[in-house]
């Protein structure tokens, strides 16, 4: 199964969080935590590694915390999982320590590529402003009384 991991999964929440404050509106690291039950401590690390990467600026003082780098029509769910995670492959024909061993006879190598490339170029068109949409969409949707939900009972 492929999975994100946790780093992963907490960059995505408080970039979509970030997005739908005021524009300008810095929030802490301990407030995005206790919104989403978010570990602080593991939070606080990816979103350092989201300012270093300018996905987020990091702002000082009292009424200091986030913000994002750019607007969120222009990051990508791509740019966060690469910054947390680094180079995202499903299958590792290549390591550290050189090529697979069954490199020169893999059958599946070409394929798992094309699946490779198409997942990155999903992930390249996903930005966080869609995350914020698909929510809204949800909500509204959650909202809406659905006809086939509702029961009639006769006698």
């Amino acid at each position: 199964m492929l999975r994100l991991t946790k780093k992963a999964d907490y960059g995505l929440i408080a970039l979509k969080h970030l997005a739908e404050l005021p524009e300008g509106h810095a929030q802490s690291a301990k407030d995005i935590a206790e919104t989403y039950g978010i570990p602080t401590p593991l939070l606080a690390k990816v979103l350092q590694t989201l300012a270093r990467s300018g996905l987020v600026a990091s702002h000082a003082g009292i009424h200091g915390g986030y913000t994002l780098g750019r607007p969120a029509n222009r990051i990508t769910a791509f740019e966060v999982i690469r910054s947390i995670e680094g180079t995202l492959f499903i299958a590792s024909c290549t390591t550290s320590h050189g090529d697979c061993d069954l490199l020169s006879s893999c059958t599946v190598k070409e394929p798992l590529r094309k699946l490779n490339n198409t997942i990155q170029g999903l992930l390249m068109n996903m930005r966080i402003s869609d995350l914020c949409e698909e929510s809204k969409a949800d909500a509204a949707f959650a909202r809406k009384p659905n006809p086939s939900h509702l029961v009639t009972l006769t006698h």
